[in-house]
């Protein structure tokens, strides 16, 4: 049986090769730090989250008449507008704890 030989590589062939090797180290560091960074942020968005919980029964108490014209919600406040005998209100409420936050009062000039 015959062995086949590897002749070595001529200077420009392992330059080559060299060349390759470094680009192949930088690619592969790359998505190393790529896939590192991905779950640097999955793992802080886990444990920065505050978690479920429980949900909260609240009764608010409103003027007498008061008719509710709008809600809306924002990033960490609850907003309810209200009808107050013709003049606006707007109450304000924590979007977690569901305590009172303000409350703006809009009144007419005499």
């Amino acid at each position: 049986m015959t062995e086949s030989v590897n002749p070595e590589p001529t200077p420009e062939q392992a330059a080559l090769f060299a060349r390759v090797r470094r680009m192949m180290l930088i690619a592969g560091l790359t998505t190393a730090l790529a896939v590192a960074a991905v779950l640097i942020a999955i793992g802080y968005r886990v444990f920065r989250a505050e978690g479920s919980r429980p949900a909260a029964d609240v009764t608010a108490t409103l003027p007498k008449g008061a008719r509710i014209t709008a809600t809306a919600v924002t990033d960490d406040r609850l907003v309810v507008t209200l009808d107050v005998g013709g003049s606006v209100q707007i109450r304000t409420f924590d979007l977690h704890s569901l305590r009172p936050a303000g409350t703006l009062t809009f009144a007419s000039e005499p």
